[in-house]
């Protein structure tokens, strides 16, 4: 009985050690995801701070309820007050009575007992539109209000919107910084680990050149194989990036209120677009070296 003799594979165009690739586009898009989860849930807790910035308008004594209405009228048509998604204006009502009531409950102090009159005023609170929020802008709206027929004074935490903006400015810069070196990292690291793959098919490409095939049918399967290579990767890293945030929910509830599923999924398509695109350009660069190089240079 004769001993069979194995035959070897033929490597086909377009064909090479597929799964380091993968496995490297992942690990890299994964890295830039995570990066763009920290933006993400920076960016919603930024939001749910500014959502909370307050200004207190403070009514003058013995006001008329006519002129009550006719102050809450003309904070609704104004811009700089925040709106919920039905469009209603964010305005809170506090008159001087609920304040005692609110003051002595936390004190335990009857101080309207004590000066034989309620000194409190009462007041609206509205909520400032996030795009208002810079240190001008609040003072111009202060201004605009103390100027209404009506009212007494308006106070608002003047250290904590410029706190903000700074913070803000600052996470910006640092995210924004990562994030350009994380690229570059990315596609040098994805751009190496496909040129290696495709080093072992050189002889091949010079094969095709030899029978006459066009460069444009040499690329062709691998520019191919490698978009699909990249929008793998992508998603086995979007998959690992969902994993990874359901496990920090449920770990930390809190960081449900930062969860914002539309620039999830924005994310995913960011990541699978730049895993395509790294990897057909990377590709790209790679096969037209080895079309260049002469017999000599591929030994």
């Amino acid at each position: 009985m004769k001993d069979k003799i194995p035959k070897s594979k033929k490597k086909r165009l377009g064909s090479y050690p597929y799964v380091s690739v993968v496995f490297s586009i992942s690990l890299a898009l994964f890295m830039i995801g995570a990066l763009g989860m920290l933006a993400i849930h920076s960016k919603k807790l930024t939001s749910l701070i500014q959502e909370n910035i307050e200004m207190q308008i403070y009514l003058k004594k013995n006001i008329s309820d006519a002129q009550r209405i006719k102050i809450k009228k003309l904070l609704e048509g104004y811009d700089f007050v925040a709106k919920d998604e039905d469009g209603t204006a964010r305005i809170g009502y506090i008159s001087k009575e609920e304040g005692a009531k609110a003051f002595i409950a936390e004190t335990g102090e009857d101080f309207v007992e004590f000066l034989g009159e309620n000194p409190l005023r009462d007041e609206y609170i509205i909520n400032v539109d996030d795009e208002h929020q810079t240190e001008a802008k609040m003072e111009s709206i202060s201004a605009t209000l103390e100027g209404l027929s009506g009212v007494f004074e308006v106070e608002y935490v003047e250290n904590l919107v410029h706190t903000i903006n700074q913070n803000i400015a600052k996470i910006s810069m640092i995210l924004g910084g990562f994030a350009i070196i994380l690229i570059v990292v990315v596609i040098v690291l994805i751009n190496n680990t496909i040129k290696l793959a495709l080093f072992s098919q050189r002889f091949l490409i010079r094969s095709m050149q030899l029978v006459g095939a066009k460069p444009s049918f040499i690329r062709r399967p691998f520019l191919f194989s490698s978009i699909l290579h990249g929008i793998a990767g992508a998603l086995i890293a979007s998959v690992l990036l969902f994993a990874l945030a359901e496990y920090a929910y449920s770990m930390v509830a809190e960081l449900l209120l930062l969860k914002d599923n539309n620039l999830m999924i924005l994310l995913v398509g960011i990541l699978v677009l730049l895993g395509g695109l790294i990897g057909l350009f990377s590709s790209l660069r790679s096969v037209n070296k080895y079309l260049k190089l002469s017999l000599d240079e591929l030994y």
